[in-house]
Parts: structure tokens; C-alpha cells; sequence
């Protein structure tokens, strides 16, 4: 179908990972009109990866663990009235008079992918964010070295374009995700040398409750470490890479011990030869959108902002909904779990009646099981306050502006800056092109004195860089926008 912008969705999705496209076949099988926008070309988000057509893979599920929850929502989403927008870039949501028959306003742009950028709004009644999260980056001498990949970025490599970002590959961080990482590039044939987690998993037994409640994860981490096991992968715990070696690439990482507050240990550091190094620190729920509007967050026991939300998963901002990884990283389960519990009440809400109590208690009882132990997950892989000990003064910390550790400090301690934002005044840190999604992080906690919790709750206009042009063009008519269906 062809949607007029004078008619509004009931129900626009945002994001098409586990959690939006939970929400958004829910709240269509309920009878709602529903709109489900992505970046993306297909659905899936950055979970549910998938190769490019044109490289012929016929078994794409074998790249992914928990493949048929989601194939189902992918059929169930064909099946449905729910209008599938790929390729559009949400960079704002505003609120929209009552007199058009909406509440919001989402304003997207098409063609940023290589295609005529254009700018296209869309209202809705009500909104579910499912905009998932991004990687938490810690720098370190020689991060920006070629060869250095975030470890879910090594993931979406092989994931979407078959291939490996090099033959052997140190993965390093902290989070369950390295095993993940690990166990999938050695299966595609990369030597793994090590997995070096810098915090250690028996801080999960602090949490028995969440543990014993949640039994699928454990069968999942026993299924990495045989993988890990069976291609003589080393783990080593407690430890981190601090340093990475090499020219024009990487060609080795230095691996040392730390304590207990993530300070590296001397005289344990150790050298490993390697082509490439696949590191992150957990995830970082993306809430701008949010936040902009006024929502209500929380900080996560590993110094996080997520959105707050109710029993239902509205926020605190009524009609509009959160699901997935804008509450905290808990995986493709809990996601789809949230978002299908936000749909339901979605459309109960605006279709007046009661939503069905019976399903709605056990998916709350789910999903409070699951959010348990992904808050279980946070604790015991809390960045430590030690880690800047990694960073050298002339280690770029601002990848886009060029700021190094050694420009922050001065900030810091010679200028008196005591948040990120003073600091990106004085120094430009966060000013580039991916706007402090690279550093962000590590400029909040260097002006915390190393504290993860000293990035303040961000509230900006644009949650996604946008062209001027596309910009210039918001007062054009845009009566029109592209629907899934002719």
C-alpha cells in the first residue's frame, strides 16, 4: 500500500531487530495499523544479521544460534497487514497536535544507504522504540590500528558479508559476547589464540536466584566453551589487552593481568601474535530518541543508561513504549519477549479493550526472569575504575577529532572539567562524525575519574547524523511514504 501522510499509523515501530519486530506482528495481529521502520535493508537488527543476496548463501541460519523464533516472526510479519519500511534512518520523534488524529511525529530519512536522500515524516498514535543498542568502547594504545574491530562488529562481518577480519584473531573485552564471537569465527575457520575477558564469570554465582532461573543461559555458555574447547581456544579470565603492536596493521597484542579494579598488573603482561583483535565492553542501550522527549532512565549496574519502563513496557512518557535493549542488553529472547508485550498493550490501549490477561502475566512473568539475569549480567561485567591505567597520553581517545587521553586529563585536572560535555567544549571530544558514539564512554569516565556512571542522561534533537539538504527539504511535500505492499 501507498500510506498518506494526513492518515495516521496507530503504531510506529522503530527498529526492526527481535524487539520491534515482536511488537510490531503482535500489535498487527491485534488489529492495529502499524508501521515498523529500520536503518536496515531487511529485519533481524544486528542479532539476526543475514548475508547479502548476492552471495548465494543458502544455509544463512547457520551463522546463528535460536534461528527459528525468529524465522516464525519474519513469516508472521509477511502474513500480516504491519507496513515493513527498510531503509529509513529515524532521527527524530516529535509530539504531534491531537487535531490530525496523532500524537507523534517520526521523522526519518530514505537513501542515506547510496540512494537519493530524502526526508520522510510519518505519524502514529502511539510509538514502540526498539532501537536496540551499540558497543562500549575502551581505548587503548593502538585501538585505531587497522586490523582492530569491535567484537560485534567482527560478527556482522561474518554474519552479512562471509568474511573474516583476519586468519588469526585475538577477541578480548567483557560480556558473554566474546564467547559468542569466539566460538562463530572459529567455527568459520579463524585461529582464536585467546578470548580475554577482563572481569570473571564467577561473579554470576552472586546471583543463584537469577541463575537458577534462567537454565537456557547456562546451556548456552556451555555450548560456547565446548565450542571454544573443541578448537583449543584459551580463555583467559581477568585479563585484558592493553596494548596492540604493528605498523600498518595489527601484528600482535599485549595481554596482561588485572586486578580487582581492572588495573593491569605489572610485570604479567604477555605478547600473543595475531592479525586481528575483535574487542568490546558490553553494549550500550541507544535512548536518545527517548531521552529527547522527556522519558525517565535508569543507571545499570555497569554504568549504563537505560529507559525506565512500566509493567507494560510504556515509559514514562504516556503512549510511548520501549522494548529490547533500550531497557538494558538481556538478548534476542528477552527482546522478543518485551516487544511483544509492548505491542499487546500498544494496541489494547488504543483499541480500548483489555488485552488478553492470560498471555499478558506469563510474558511479564517471562520477561522479569530475564531481566533479572541480564542485570546479574551487568554487575559482573561492570567496567573497573583501573582501566584508564591502560591509556598513554598520546593514545587517541576521539577517534573522528584526534583528542588524545593525554588532552582529557589536562581538561580535567589543569581545567577543572568534571563532566563529558565540559570536556567536549575544551578538547572537541564527540564532535565528529559518529558524534561520541565511538568514545563517548571513555570521555564520560576519564571525567569521572574513571567511574563508569559520569555520563550525563543526553537529550539531542538528532539521534542520527543527517544530511543539511535532507534537512532543507523538511518543508517539501512529503504526502506520500513507501509502503512494504504495492
Amino acid at each position: 500500500m501507498r500510506v498518506s501522510a494526513s492518515e495516521p499509523y496507530d503504531l510506529a515501530v522503530i527498529g526492526a531487530g527481535p524487539a520491534g519486530l515482536a511488537g510490531a506482528v503482535a500489535a498487527a495481529g491485534m488489529g492495529l495499523r502499524v508501521a515498523l521502520l529500520d536503518a536496515s535493508a531487511d529485519t533481524g537488527g544486528q542479532f539476526y544479521r543475514t548475508p547479502e543476496p548476492a552471495l548465494g548463501a543458502v544455509r544463512p541460519e547457520a551463522l546463528h544460534h535460536d534461528w527459528s523464533p525468529y524465522a516464525d516472526l519474519r513469516r508472521r510479519l509477511a502474513r500480516s497487514e504491519a507496513d515493513h519500511l527498510p531503509g529509513h534512518h529515524v532521527w527524530s520523534v516529535t509530539h504531534e497536535s491531537e487535531a490530525v488524529g496523532a500524537t507523534w511525529a517520526v521523522h526519518a530519512v530514505t537513501g542515506a544507504d547510496g540512494g537519493e536522500e530524502r526526508p520522510v515524516r510519518l505519524r502514529a498514535r502511539a510509538v514502540l522504540l526498539a532501537t536496540g543498542a551499540c558497543e562500549r568502547h575502551l581505548p587503548f594504545p593502538g585501538w585505531t590500528l587497522p586490523g582492530v574491530v569491535a567484537a560485534g562488529g567482527a560478527q556482522a562481518m561474518l554474519k552479512s558479508g562471509l568474511v573474516l577480519p583476519g586468519r588469526r584473531i585475538v577477541v578480548a573485552g567483557s560480556g558473554p559476547l566474546l564467547l559468542a564471537v569466539a566460538s562463530s569465527l572459529a567455527a568459520a575457520g579463524a585461529r582464536v589464540p585467546a578470548v580475554v575477558e577482563a572481569s570473571g564469570y564467577l561473579r554470576y554465582a552472586r546471583h543463584p536466584r537469577a541463575l537458577a532461573t534462567n537454565p537456557h543461559k547456562a546451556v548456552e555458555a556451555l555450548g560456547h566453551g565446548a565450542a571454544l574447547l573443541r578448537h583449543r581456544v584459551r580463555v583467559r579470565m581477568r585479563s585484558a589487552v592493553t596494548e596492540v603492536h604493528g605498523t600498518d596493521r595489527v601484528e600482535a597484542v599485549t595481554v596482561a593481568r588485572l586486578d580487582r579494579d581492572w588495573r593491569p598488573v605489572r610485570g604479567t603482561g604477555r605478547r600473543i601474535e595475531c592479525d586481528a583483535l575483535a574487542v568490546g565492553h558490553g553494549l550500550v542501550p541507544q535512548i536518545e530518541l527517548g531521552t529527547t522527549l522527556g522519558c525517565a532512565s535508569r543507571q545499570l549496574p555497569d554504568g549504563t543508561r537505560a529507559l525506565i519502563v512500566d509493567g507494560l513496557q510504556e515509559t514514562s512518557v504516556q503512549g510511548l513504549w520501549a522494548a529490547g535493549e533500550t531497557g538494558g542488553a538481556g538478548g534476542a529472547a528477552l527482546a522478543r519477549t518485551e516487544g511483544e508485550l509492548a505491542g499487546i498493550a500498544a494496541a489494547a490501549r488504543l483499541l480500548g479493550r483489555p488485552a488478553p490477561s492470560g498471555r499478558v502475566r506469563a510474558l511479564r512473568r517471562r520477561r522479569d526472569r530475564m531481566r533479572a539475569f541480564a542485570d546479574a549480567m551487568a554487575v559482573a561485567h561492570a567496567p573497573g575504575p583501573g582501566w584508564s591505567r591502560w591509556l598513554t597520553d598520546d593514545t587517541d581517545v576521539c577517534r573522528c577529532e584526534e583528542v588524545t587521553a593525554g588532552r582529557i586529563r589536562e581538561a580535567v585536572e589543569d581545567l577543572g572539567a568534571r563532566d563529558a560535555r565540559t570536556v567536549k567544549l575544551l578538547t572537541r571530544a564527540g564532535m565528529g562524525w559518529c558524534q561520541g558514539r565511538m568514545c563517548g564512554a571513555a570521555v564520560a569516565c576519564l571525567a569521572a575519574g574513571g567511574r563508569s556512571d559520569g555520563r550525563p542522561v543526553e537529550r539531542r534533537p538528532f539521534a542520527v547524523p543527517v544530511p543539511l539538504a535532507a534537512l532543507a527539504g523538511l518543508d517539501a511535500p512529503d504526502d506520500e511514504t513507501p509502503g512494504r505492499r504495492p
